[in-house]
């Protein structure tokens, strides 16, 4: 009789594909496959979801700015996704893309049981709305507000720094509020639920002690979406669609549920921490509507930052998994990727980084001592592994009770999902067995007849040292652990899983190879900092270099970004008239935090005025006097305030920093730009 496997059911987000994925994308589905592979060795019958979010407004408009169909432009976008998925070696269970028409069927199903039983109702949704980010914003949040001349408020800046509108507009809401009591209960009574376990703290104080709003979770304003059946000129919002993928990939709402009852309630959703107000307070309490049971747990790790904060293509800081993977190889991109990321906190990802922490810790510690000891056991065995006749050294004891601590220390890491914890306990594994050596000294025992047993130990302990950290690696390196199985004789290792792993049991009669291979080559330090510094200011090496003549460039294969319109007519530029002014004085406005009032001589007839929000980004205004900037000189002027504003000053603005853009010091005040 067979004995049925544990299972393990874990996920990634589902991606939006608005772009390129960068490391920091890319981190949860690496941990996510760790995960699965530990589980797998383990014994357990895992099942790992992955796909992308393919609905909604921002979707849909930049679809029809590249003039193809918004099916069309997320078949193309997900097929790119699981290209970078295949060159990770991510070996999911599952993709599923929020248009495949048996997740669409079982989303319209949920939203009409939730209608049914009166958890979701119809009424008007009056918010501030940010197509860039797919969220509505109470004008609290807003980190910049616009007003006119009346103090009524006419816009505003998304905490996301994208602007945001005003939509009312006919929608469904889900009554979240009601599910608020019990969320907090739940919370109380499973410890473990939210992970990193500070995250429950913020959901409640920042979300839920100031009150639950009921969600919206229908739009009229955008078609692109999956329509409500019984209304179907609402289409389903994002959360509701979205969230419902991790049991709708599972059969929920099918005709055949044996996989969702098989595998939920998932194990862990691994996510984001930008997103962890959807997952941690949406997701449950639309679980508790259904009467669905609630996941096992909520992860949300950090972000990969660099030292600038976060990655910007503007700043010249983005790097992709393909730049490190093709350079560096699959192994040491996953290695580092997962080793610098510890439970909660964000990792900053820089260069020289990079390329120290595969020097020291792959190419110098791992590296050497397979070279090491494939070396030595040729010279000293003729490549055969010593396993009978072998006598302890005085430091054998001490050596065996540590990588005994560190193997159990790994295993209760990977259990937490403390993987950069757990690689660290492998590497000091090896870090233990050089200083092994060291204290050993096998060329001074194999001088001896009297030391040759002790030179036997040794060597058996360099080498069941190799084969435990190959298979204690497997879990994220996919092509080392082989590597160094096929150098130490033991081809057939792979077939083992972690429930047969002993340490102290390497087989007898196997031979190493005669002569071995470096597995993490020594990069030069210098050289591979430029590179990469070059392929982050420039997307791809040699970038820098480019020339309009090079017959591979294809301007017409460049997807262009947009903010909120993507296209406009040349008509309507025309339309618009931008001069170069000069700044005679600056001054904060009375009552706003953010407003400033310039005086400007714009080659009028007379000076002219502006008001700008800009006041946050420079403190110490008076430092703009004298300055040459660009304005947009023909809008209609308004009030705010109190004053005229004559038109706006243009600015660059990314990541939450903003720079007014300077016109040259050579440019006469009022020339026309264009």
């Amino acid at each position: 009789m067979t004995t049925q496997k544990p299972t393990y059911y874990i996920t990634t987000p589902i991606y939006y594909p608005s772009g390129k994925l960068h490391i920091g994308n890319s981190y949860s589905t690496l941990a996510c496959d760790a995960m699965t592979r530990y589980k797998r060795l383990q014994g357990f019958d895992a099942f790992f979801l992955t796909g992308t979010d393919e609905h909604g407004q921002k979707i849909e408009r930049t679809a029809e700015g590249l003039g193809v169909s918004p099916k069309q432009y997320v078949d193309e976008m997900a097929d790119i996704i699981k290209k970078l998925w295949d060159l990770l070696d991510i070996d999911y269970s599952h993709f599923i893309r929020t248009t495949d028409d048996y997740h669409e069927k079982a989303v319209q199903d949920a939203f009409e049981q939730l209608l049914a039983q009166d958890d979701i109702y119809l009424g008007e949704y009056s918010g501030w709305y940010s197509v860039s980010d797919e969220e509505f914003f109470t004008e609290s949040q807003l980190v910049e507000v616009y007003r006119d001349a009346d103090g009524n408020v006419t816009g505003g800046i998304a905490p996301t720094g994208n602007e945001v509108t005003l939509v009312k507009e006919e929608s469904y809401f889900f009554r979240m509020s009601k599910y608020a009591d019990r969320l907090v209960q739940y919370y109380e009574d499973h410890a473990d639920f939210l992970e990193p376990a500070f995250r429950k703290t913020e959901m409640i104080n920042n979300f839920i002690k100031p009150g639950l709003e009921d969600l919206a979770v229908s739009r009229t304003t955008f078609t692109w979406g999956v329509p409500v059946k019984s209304n179907p000129k609402h289409v389903i919002y994002v959360w509701i669609d979205a969230l419902l993928n991790y049991i709708t990939a599972l059969g929920y709402g099918s005709g055949d549920t044996s996989r969702y009852n098989k595998y939920w309630p998932a194990d862990a959703h691994v996510i984001g921490k930008d997103i962890s107000r959807f997952h941690m307070i949406y997701w449950p309490t639309i679980l508790m509507a259904l009467g669905l049971p609630l996941p096992k747990k909520i992860f949300a790790h950090g972000w990969y930052l660099m030292k600038e904060g976060k990655m910007s293509k503007s700043k010249g800081n983005v790097i992709y998994p393909e730049t490190l993977v093709e350079r560096y190889g699959l192994d040491a991109t996953r290695f580092y990727l997962l080793h610098e990321m510890g439970v909660g906190n964000d990792a900053v990802f820089t260069p020289e980084g990079f390329v120290q922490l595969v020097n020291s810790e792959l190419a110098n510690d791992l590296g050497n001592l397979l070279n090491r000891t494939v070396a030595m056991m040729n010279k000293y065995f003729q490549g055969q592994v010593p396993t009978e006749g072998l006598e302890a050294t005085a430091v054998d004891a001490d050596y065996d009770a540590y990588v005994k601590e560190q193997m159990a220390a790994y295993y209760q890491a990977m259990d937490a999902m403390s993987l950069s914890a757990a690689l660290s306990h492998v590497m000091a594994i090896v870090s233990r067995t050089n200083k092994y050596i060291d204290e050993t000294m096998p060329w001074v025992l194999v001088k001896e007849e009297a030391t040759l047993g002790q030179l036997r130990s040794v060597m058996n302990h360099l080498a069941e040292a190799l084969r435990l950290v190959a298979h204690l690696s497997r879990p994220f390196m996919t092509q080392a652990p082989a590597k160094i199985f096929e150098q130490l004789g033991l081809s057939d290792q792979m077939d083992l899983d972690f429930t047969q792993l002993v340490y102290g049991a390497f087989p007898a009669g196997a031979s190493v190879v005669a002569k071995g291979t470096p597995i993490f080559p020594r990069l030069d330090a210098e050289a591979e900092v430029t590179y990469i510094q070059e392929a982050m200011a420039a997307g791809k090496p040699g970038a820098s270099q480019a020339k309009v003549d090079d017959p591979n460039w294809d301007p017409e294969a460049t997807e262009l970004v947009h903010r909120e319109v993507a296209e406009a007519e040349f008509d309507d530029f025309l339309k618009i008239e931008m001069k170069v002014a000069e700044v005679l004085d600056v001054q904060p406005v009375k009552g706003s935090n953010k407003l400033l009032r310039f005086r400007l001589d714009a080659g009028d007839k007379g000076h002219r005025q502006i008001l700008s929000g800009i006041a946050k980004f420079y403190p110490n205004p008076e430092e703009l006097i004298g300055r040459k900037v660009c304005i947009v000189s023909n809008l209609k002027p308004r009030k705010m305030m109190g004053y005229v504003s004559q038109g706006m000053i243009l600015s660059s603005e990314q990541d939450g920093q903003l720079h007014l853009l300077a016109a040259d010091p050579n440019a006469a005040n009022g020339a026309w730009i264009g």
